[in-house]
């Protein structure tokens, strides 16, 4: 006598396949609360200084450099590539740390996930 399958396995009635209803409600609120975060990431800002704050860079959190202060004192006609240095390591830095704000706002809406969903950001 040969067994016989039923069916079921989990997805009927109070199963497990979720309400296609609900998670697209959920994809759609986590999408309009990730554009409101990209949002305000324009208006927060990351400050950089290199060389002892020879070189100091500020950045918003969407990686646009606003400000590049440079003090007198290390500003060296005979040592150009020292600064050129100082400010490529400063604004490096800042786009770094608006990385990092980045990652951070946007897995408070995530929950961390972001990084496995291509096309998530």
């Amino acid at each position: 006598m040969a067994k016989r399958f039923r069916g079921g396995g989990g997805f009927g009635a109070g199963g497990g396949m979720p309400n296609m209803g609900n998670l697209m409600k959920q994809a759609q609120k986590m999408q309009e609360d990730m554009a409101k975060t990209k949002e305000s990431l324009a208006e927060m800002t990351v400050e950089v200084s290199a060389g002892g704050g020879a070189i100091t860079v500020v950045a918003t959190g969407n990686k646009e450099i606003t400000s590049i202060t440079i003090k007198p004192d290390v500003v060296d006609p005979e040592d150009i590539e020292m600064l050129q240095d100082l400010i490529m390591a400063a604004v490096n830095e800042a786009i770094r740390k608006a990385d990092e704000l980045n990652e951070q706002e946007m897995g408070k809406i995530t929950g961390g996930m972001g990084g496995g969903i291509p096309g998530l950001f």
